[in-house]
């Protein structure tokens, strides 16, 4: 197959959903993702993880893992130097409160887990109750203190909790403790790694047994002070310009050393150039067509590298990302 069948081709991909104790059934209600049970708490929909590799669903590539296509066809994506898909992109539903939790920085995988992965991480929230908060951050000042409050178990007063509403962006950052809350439904893009370090689990029990705690290794790269919730936190009102939010154009949201977010929200019609390594998009409102190919609420895509001109028609919103490469911003 050449380079010139696939890299005009949109990457339709079937999403990996996955059951968790604290999932819920709007993935399968609100999304349409066919998974059975009541407990589907995320959904994968731009993966090439090993533990949720999604697949190519239609076109010439049809039937191939994202993995494979990554490896076979690295034209399609820049021909970026990374040895993997370096994202992840997905759906949370958290019917129940997440555990307390935290995740290493690259450096420290490498070193305590094998690598090559930690995991940066940020949240577009898509739905929360009125008046939600989120558990982001800690109050201790020092690493002592860090380590007396969450031995003697003392989650109130060591724990911060910030307001949030919907359209709030957030970044998590490696060393940043955090949990959400159940009520939320959140769009998570992340380096593409599967490791996370649980502190408090709220002494819940998981086919009759307490979920492993990873209380030693959190300790260690928890960050002390936390961050202010005002590095963390970008919020809706912070995102508008005075007339409301701009409509029909790629808005950067975020961009880190791993990834860079933008929000387009389309009325009616729209256009772009394509011109980063590749990009992710994920429909999270509404319907229309992209090149002509219609999609909907939770489709998941990639356009990839040198792909050109992206027309899209309807009503909808996205969330795309990309790595932090060197392109054009104009």
């Amino acid at each position: 197959m050449s380079e010139n069948q696939t890299e005009k081709q949109i990457l339709f991909l079937d999403p990996v959903c996955t059951h968790n104790i604290w999932g819920g059934v709007r993935l399968k209600e609100d999304f349409g993702y066919t998974a059975y049970g009541d407990d589907i708490g995320e959904c994968w929909g731009i993966s090439a993880h090993p533990n949720g590799d999604g697949t190519v669903r239609s076109g010439a590539l049809s039937g191939k893992k994202l993995s494979e296509v990554w490896n076979e066809f690295p034209n399609l994506f820049g021909n970026l130097s990374c040895d993997r898909f370096p994202l992840l992109v997905k759906f949370i539903d958290a019917k129940e409160d997440l555990s307390i939790q935290v995740h290493p920085n690259d450096a420290y995988a490498n070193l305590h887990e094998g690598g090559p992965f930690g995991k940066t991480e940020c949240w577009y929230i898509l739905d929360c109750p009125e008046d939600a908060t989120l558990v982001i951050g800690h109050h201790a000042e020092t690493k002592e203190a860090l380590k007396t409050m969450i031995s003697e178990g003392r989650w109130k007063e060591l724990l911060r909790e910030i307001p949030v509403k919907k359209g709030d962006f957030l970044q998590i950052d490696p060393g940043t403790i955090h949990a959400i809350k159940g009520g939320f439904l959140i769009l998570e893009t992340q380096q593409s790694s599967d490791l996370t370090y649980r502190v408090y689990d709220y002494d819940r029990l998981s086919n009759g047994r307490p979920r492993k705690l990873h209380v030693e290794k959190s300790i260690d790269v928890i960050t002390v002070p936390a961050k202010p919730p005002e590095e963390i936190l970008i919020s809706t009102a912070r995102m508008e310009n005075a007339d409301g939010e701009p409509l029909n154009q790629l808005r950067l949201l975020y961009t880190c050393a791993f990834y860079r977010i933008y929000k387009l929200k389309l009325k009616e019609e729209a256009h772009f150039l394509q011109r980063y390594p590749f990009l992710n998009m994920t429909v999270t409102e509404g319907a229309g067509t992209v090149n002509g190919y219609e999609v909907k609420k939770g489709d998941n895509f990639i356009l990839p590298f040198a792909f050109g001109d992206v027309f899209l028609r309807g009503n909808m919103e996205l969330i795309a990302s990309t790595v932090n490469s060197d392109f054009r911003e104009d």
